[in-house]
């Protein structure tokens, strides 16, 4: 690309136009979703959890509905992740949550036991085949939903729960 003399002047009144605008207000910045503890973890839920299936369109979360919250690390609980769980019952105050992985754990070259394959879902916005973790119950405050995806078939609810005895 040639550089003639009026091409020259265009970038530079270019450039004075940028040096003389006010500066723009900076976005406030939020903390990934890692860092964000909605409230102080209670620990997971150890003994038999009481399971239900109650889905039910009110917009509140219920067991048989897989939701979108804050789910701690396993080996550090002050950090986590934003990720679907389906929650399976309460106890308490608590809801009770599985949570799921679209990384396949049970494919043709491995086997995981602890991991149920429920298919596609509407919980998952790219239509990513979905596994539920048995082997780790999330206590969760209903307020620390971010929301509802998607009532679970009362079907692939029931291979789910099977695993949990």
């Amino acid at each position: 690309m040639p550089f003639d003399a009026s091409s020259l002047l265009r970038f530079a009144r270019r450039a004075v136009r940028v040096l003389q605008a006010p500066p723009r207000q900076a976005k406030p910045h939020r903390a990934p979703s890692s860092d964000r503890v909605p409230s102080a973890y209670p620990g997971d839920f150890t003994g038999t959890p009481r399971v239900s299936y109650a889905p039910n369109p009110d917009n509140r979360p219920d067991a048989g509905e897989i939701v979108w919250a804050w789910v701690p690390y396993e080996e550090d609980h002050r950090q986590g992740k934003d990720r679907p769980v389906l929650l399976i019952g309460k106890h308490g105050e608590k809801l009770l949550g599985l949570m799921l992985t679209s990384r396949d754990r049970n494919g043709a070259d491995s086997s995981d036991q602890a991991y149920v394959d429920i298919g596609a879902g509407p919980w998952d916005r790219k239509g990513r085949p979905s596994e539920v973790r048995t082997d780790r119950i999330i206590q969760l405050a209903p307020a620390d939903v971010r929301r509802i995806g998607a009532v679970l078939p009362r079907a692939a609810f029931d291979r789910v729960v099977a695993r949990l005895s």
